[in-house]
C-alpha cells in the first residue's frame, strides 16, 4: 500500500470540507490485482446525497510539474485520466455525476498548460485555481474548530487560530 502524500491530503480536505464528500479514499487500486491493480487513483471522494463522485490525480511538484519532458508529462496525465474514467465506469455506476480532476500547484505556463487544457472532461486545478482552492480551505479553517480527520486541514486550523 502506498503512503498518502500531503498533496493528496490537501485534495481530500477540499473534497470533504468544500465539496461536501461523505467519503474520501486515497491511493485506490482497482480490485482483483494483476497489472490493472498497479494503477492507483490518488484520491476519490464520494458525495452520497448528491450521487456525485470526484476522481483526482494529484501531482505536487513544488518546482513545477514535469515528468522527463513536456510530451511525456501530457501523455502521462492523459493516461491517468483514461484510468479515472475506466474506474468510474466500472466501479461507480451508482454515481451518475462524475468529476475528473487534475491537481497541481505549480504548472509552467505555456506548452503544459495549453495541452492540459485540451484534455476534454478533465477539470484542471492548477496554479491560480489551486491557490483559490487553498484560500477557500483557509476560510473554512478560520470558521471551524472541530477536528475533521484530515491532517492537512488540521494544520490549517491551527495556523488560522493562532493568537498573537
Amino acid at each position: 500500500m502506498t503512503k498518502t502524500q500531503m498533496g493528496e491530503y490537501v485534495v481530500g480536505a477540499y473534497l470533504r470540507i468544500v465539496e461536501g464528500c461523505n467519503f474520501i479514499d486515497y491511493n485506490v487500486r482497482p480490485p482483483g490485482g494483476g497489472l490493472a491493480g498497479l494503477n492507483e487513483l490518488d484520491v476519490i471522494g464520494l458525495d452520497f446525497s448528491n450521487k456525485k463522485a470526484f476522481l483526482c490525480e494529484v501531482t505536487t511538484h513544488i518546482g513545477g510539474l514535469l515528468y522527463k519532458d513536456n510530451r511525456t508529462t501530457i501523455e502521462r496525465v492523459r493516461k491517468k485520466f483514461a484510468r479515472q474514467k475506466q474506474y468510474a465506469q466500472r466501479y461507480l455506476s451508482d454515481f451518475p455525476e462524475r468529476v475528473f480532476m487534475f491537481w497541481s500547484p505549480v504548472v509552467p505556463v505555456g506548452y503544459l498548460t495549453e495541452h492540459l487544457e485540451k484534455i476534454k472532461g478533465l477539470e484542471l486545478i492548477i496554479n491560480r485555481s489551486y491557490a483559490e482552492c487553498m484560500d477557500e480551505l483557509r476560510s473554512f479553517a478560520k470558521q471551524k474548530t472541530n477536528d475533521e480527520g484530515n491532517p492537512f486541514f488540521r494544520v490549517l486550523q491551527i495556523l488560522e487560530h493562532l493568537r498573537r
